[in-house]
């Protein structure tokens, strides 16, 4: 197949899951075609199969804000005209569901179909899209889409709920390269030394550092830890919390037991390395970044909220928390790393649900079953 995917192609889970998706499918035989603003920051030169066009905005004086929205709906008629794609597929609703609405109606006035998913992310439909100013559209685009999936069952009942859609709505989970992330000896033995001594537990977080994944509450659950244990602590990705990081590391008195290690795109080699992940996040609609460790035999101690209840066993496969407790998730990092048994048995459990449930050859395979039912389906 001949598929075009939009996405936002900065940090961030839609813009991961669509550029390894993207990855995955190109390596299945089928062209890819990224149609973005900028090209999405996981890729390098090494696939094949992939192009990417870039939305170019003019910046008019008159515009007070430059009109990606028409755009992007442009050059998604423009790429899929020139190069016959079989049909686009969106990632994060606002605004990129619209967007291939009009792609699909400028090309269906020249006779030529192209057919639209749209892949619901979380904050899409949590938040942003709840908005007054977006809902209407929001469903609007939704509704008008040949297909919809999403990452998590919540999110689909949150969709339904919040949207009143009755379409159906396919759950098709995010997933991960068991291949690639994955606990490699190799690079442990040769890495870890560089982040944590011998005798110091290794703890990671891994966000965009919006306030939705509450980095403040890393920092304050991995004080209470170093209280009690020698540990240190990688943080990965930069946001709009990273400074606040940063105060509270020199406030505990811990800014060198912390490294800052800002954006990285082999997170795979870093995520190996640690004991536990420390996810805190007010909502997640799946928990890619758990998932992302779990792979790696890294579990998380994470909040239950959103999907993430659909990612880990609590107890078996992480540990699941209140948002805000951090004495309890503190409390639990200490008893695992004061019981090696328990956390060894545990990250056995992560990386085995990992590779039963979402390795990324389970899951690419629903998406292409997916993509040919679209396909089979009259225009709307």
């Amino acid at each position: 197949m001949k598929i075009g995917i939009t996405c936002y192609p900065t940090y961030g889970g839609s813009g991961v899951v669509a550029t390894e998706l993207g990855i995955e499918l190109a390596a299945r035989g089928h062209e890819i075609h990224f149609i973005t603003y900028a090209e999405p920051f996981r890729l390098t030169d090494r696939e094949t199969n992939i192009r990417y066009h870039e939305v170019p905005v003019t910046n008019y004086p008159l515009f007070q804000f430059p009109p990606y929205d028409l755009a992007l709906a442009t050059r998604m008629a423009e790429v899929a005209e020139f190069y016959q794609l079989d049909l686009l597929h969106v990632h994060y609703a606002i605004p990129h569901s619209v967007c291939a609405l009009l792609a699909r109606q400028m090309l269906a006035a020249r006779g030529i179909r192209l057919p639209f998913i749209t892949t619901l992310h979380g904050t899409d439909i949590t938040l942003v899209g709840q908005d007054h100013s977006f809902l209407p559209i929001t469903k609007f685009g939704i509704e008008q889409s040949d297909g919809i999936t999403s990452i998590s069952q919540y999110l689909k009942e949150e969709t339904e709920r919040a949207f009143s859609i009755t379409r159906d709505i396919e759950v098709i989970r995010n997933f991960v390269n068991c291949d690639v992330y994955m606990r490699r000896p190799d690079v442990y033995e040769r890495d870890r030394q560089k982040y944590a001594a011998p005798d110091e537990a290794l703890f990671v977080h891994l966000s965009n550092f919006r306030p939705v994944k509450r980095a403040t509450d890393v920092v304050h659950t991995f004080a209470k830890i170093t209280r009690q244990l020698p540990a240190r602590l990688m943080l990965i990705g930069d946001g709009p919390d990273t400074s606040e990081a940063e105060r509270l590391a020199v406030s505990y008195g811990i800014k060198n037991r912390i490294h800052f290690l800002g954006k990285q795109n082999s997170v795979e080699d870093l995520l190996s390395l640690a004991d536990l992940m420390l996810m805190p996040s007010e909502m997640e609609s799946f928990g890619l970044a758990a998932l992302e460790a779990m792979a790696c035999s890294v579990p998380a101690i994470a909040t239950r909220v959103g999907g993430v209840p659909e990612l880990i066993d609590d107890g078996v496969t992480g540990m699941l928390f209140p948002v805000g407790d951090t004495d309890g998730m503190a409390a639990a990092a200490i008893n695992l790393l004061t019981h090696k048994d328990q956390l060894t048995e545990m990250s056995h459990a992560a990386r085995q649900t990992a590779q039963k449930l979402f390795c990324s050859s389970n899951v690419i395979p629903l998406y292409e079953r997916f993509y040919e039912s679209v396909l089979a389906q009259p225009p709307m």
